[in-house]
């Protein structure tokens, strides 16, 4: 059981800053209702999830996932280049969760529900044609589970606890998940790959510029504002954004510009071979972002 952090005070002390006037006029912490206070990484969502933490963030790793598949990463680690890790990792998630052998993992044909293609490559690709789709659910709640942070929207937005939109997401939710194969697993070692090829790539850097178009700014929570061009928003749990600028003009008449920390990047598309390539897109874990924001 993680130790339960004070939220009104955990990303000032994280941040180095004693004087909470120092942030007087700007939010820095996540707001109450949009996270939980235990996840399985080695940051609380109170901190993981604040302004703080974008601006000043350290490697977010999950529970014994790195550990558990050590040989995956002594063998990654002796390979110099990008395609073949990723055909290495690959053939380890396939030998790993029995992906090309469903019956060692108790598939049977005889199921009422087909089950077997549910895994962590129809999950991303499921996330890029729809974020309202079932799979998206399932991706959502993984972050939820793993982060501690709460989805905001899910085909609509989400706000009480109780009604229509949230029973529906855990439908979605639950029904993506059931009968699968350790599918959540599946997504933790994604993402801690994920993040294995991007210290790789990108020795010392802690940050991507990404962008995302939008056709309404208030379709994104509105947090604080700075001015006119900048303002703090709460981000759902999962986000597209992409590092091609003159392409996330094609999704809405506003552009938002973030500074997002590399530890926050779940997966983008050139990271296995075989997948969507043409947008750019990197998929970004949620919580408060300073954002610019201009109109096309």
């Amino acid at each position: 059981m993680k130790e339960i952090i004070n939220t009104d005070q955990a990303d000032l002390a994280y941040s180095g800053h004693n004087n909470p006037s120092d942030f007087v006029g700007v939010a820095t912490t996540l707001p109450r209702n949009a996270h939980l206070i235990i996840n399985r990484c080695n940051l609380p969502a109170v901190i993981l999830g604040s302004l703080t933490y974008q601006q000043h963030p350290v490697p977010l790793l999950l529970d014994g996932v790195a550990q558990f598949h050590r040989g995956l990463f002594e063998l990654l680690d002796r390979l110099g280049d990008a395609p073949e890790r990723a055909q290495a990792f690959m053939q380890h998630m396939n030998a790993a969760f029995s992906l090309n052998c469903l019956e060692e993992a108790g598939y049977s044909v005889s199921t009422t529900r087909n089950r077997a293609k549910s895994n962590y490559l129809k999950m991303v690709r499921g996330w890029s044609f729809d974020s309202g789709s079932r799979e998206a659910a399932v991706l959502k709640g993984w972050v939820e589970s793993r982060f501690g942070l709460l989805q905001r929207h899910h085909v609509n937005p989400i706000r009480d606890f109780s009604d229509d939109t949230y029973r529906n997401y855990l439908e979605m939710r639950s029904s993506g998940l059931y009968g699968t194969n350790a599918l959540e697993s599946q997504l933790d070692l994604l993402y801690t790959y994920c993040q294995y090829e991007l210290a790789r790539q990108h020795p010392g850097q802690s940050h991507f510029t990404l962008y995302r178009g939008v056709n309404r700014v208030d379709e994104h929570e509105t947090v604080a504002e700075r001015d006119d061009k900048r303002r703090v928003v709460l981000l759902n749990s999962l986000s597209s954004f992409t590092a091609n600028r003159e392409r996330a003009d094609e999704f809405g008449d506003y552009l938002l510009t973030a500074r997002v920390p590399l530890s926050k990047i779940f997966y983008y598309t050139r990271l296995l071979p075989d997948m969507l390539k043409g947008e750019e897109e990197y998929v970004v874990i949620g919580g408060l972002y300073e954002v610019g924001i201009a109109a096309y």
